[in-house]
């Protein structure tokens, strides 16, 4: 192995490491990228979870900035103080959120600049906020090279922000699809078998109960599904996660007289065994990069009713794997939710295509590579 000075640092800036689909993909491509050649500094302004101890990784430091919430201008000396000490040979950054840290990062003299569009800010869906464009314009010239998840952030850098494409690499996420598989017979044991007893669908989503993931219209249409459906009683949500939509979904649920076929468990780190509770993965959110969580659902085997934003299109194919409904429609996704419900083949059909497409195009070692072209790309190296 190389001396550890001989070996790049790459100083990873995140807003706060927390639970989600952008720090999943960092915990899965930290913990792949060979350590003989890289090490790793994660820089949070604010913060870390729990979730930090899934990087396995021995090579990585954590440093936190301390930024507080408003216009604290504090971080920036923290940072340019830490980013000179450290010296690393690439900044990269991720999101809209730690964007200035590459005007800090120039400052520092860090040769090669990256920057990750992991989805667009929650206040800016379609990203046509002039304020937060004009910000994106301004660091391009001094970025080196830009990654997305998914085309559709491809497209948007290349043609509202103005990137030039030459600088942009679009990369999917991997899955570990030894680690999510379909289900082999019984539903696994999760602790209340009385929950899956008598069952005949069980619909389910994964992630923060943030709103732009809309979980309230996912419960919305499963109650109007309830009421229209002949045979109600075997029908089952399940959505996995917490956040502020989490007790307003329950007390709706408990309105409607379901709170007994519903089941909000909170954060769960056994996602696996979650996704083979389910028949159906459902994702309604108003706006996504590339969702983690419709991957890991498409490898455990899974048909996928997901709304019609950001790098969805890419994943689930209409009439082959799931199906793509607008977003902000409750009325339509009961209507969706309905036609899962009274069709077991297609179920069956579009769940062995889903993990079809996986295997074909997902994987872990071609993104990690991909990554490491990228970073041999950038000045210097």
């Amino acid at each position: 192995m190389m001396h550890a000075s001989a070996r790049m640092l790459i100083a990873h800036v995140v807003q706060n490491f927390g639970t989600g689909g952008m720090e999943n993909g960092m915990v899965n491509l930290i913990n792949r990228l060979p350590q003989e050649r890289y090490r790793h500094a994660i820089i949070c302004l604010a913060g870390r979870s729990e979730f930090a101890l899934r990087i396995t990784n021995p090579d990585v430091t954590w440093h936190d900035i301390g930024k507080r919430p408003g216009h604290d201008l504090v971080w920036y000396g923290r940072l340019y103080r830490l980013l000179r000490d450290l010296k690393p040979n690439i900044l990269h950054t991720r999101n809209l959120s730690t964007l200035e840290a590459q005007f800090v990062g120039a400052l520092a003299r860090i040769p090669a600049r990256v920057h990750g569009e992991h989805g667009r800010d929650v206040f800016d869906l379609e990203g046509k906020n002039r304020k937060y464009n004009l910000l994106r314009k301004a660091a391009s010239l001094i970025i080196h090279r830009y990654i997305t998840v998914s085309q559709d952030l491809a497209g948007w850098l290349r043609d509202t922000v103005g990137v030039p494409a030459a600088r942009i690499t679009q990369i999917y996420n991997g899955v570990d699809r030894a680690h999510f598989q379909p289900r082999q017979g019984k539903r696994p044991d999760l602790g209340r078998p009385d929950f899956f007893s008598g069952a005949t669908c069980v619909f389910g989503s994964i992630g923060r109960m943030a709103a732009v993931k809309d979980y309230p219209g996912l419960t919305r249409a499963f109650i109007q599904l309830c009421r229209t459906q002949p045979n109600p009683e075997g029908l089952r949500l399940i959505i996995v996660g917490d956040g502020i939509a989490r007790k307003t979904c329950q007390d709706m649920l408990d309105a409607a007289g379901l709170g007994q076929q519903a089941w909000l468990p909170g954060d769960r780190s056994d996602t696996p065994d979650w996704l083979r509770s389910f028949d159906v993965f459902v994702l309604n959110s108003l706006g996504e990069g590339i969702s983690n969580t419709i991957l890991e659902a498409m490898a455990t085997g899974l048909p996928v009713i997901a709304t019609r934003v950001g790098g969805n299109p890419e994943l689930v194919h209409p009439g082959l794997n799931g199906e793509l409904i607008p977003s902000g429609e409750p009325d339509t996704l009961a209507q969706a939710l309905a036609e899962y419900n009274n069709d077991v083949v297609r179920r069956q059909t579009e769940g062995k295509a889903a993990r079809n497409r996986i295997e074909a195009d997902f994987d872990w070692e071609r993104a990690t590579a991909a990554y490491v072209a990228v970073y041999d790309g950038l000045p210097g190296h």
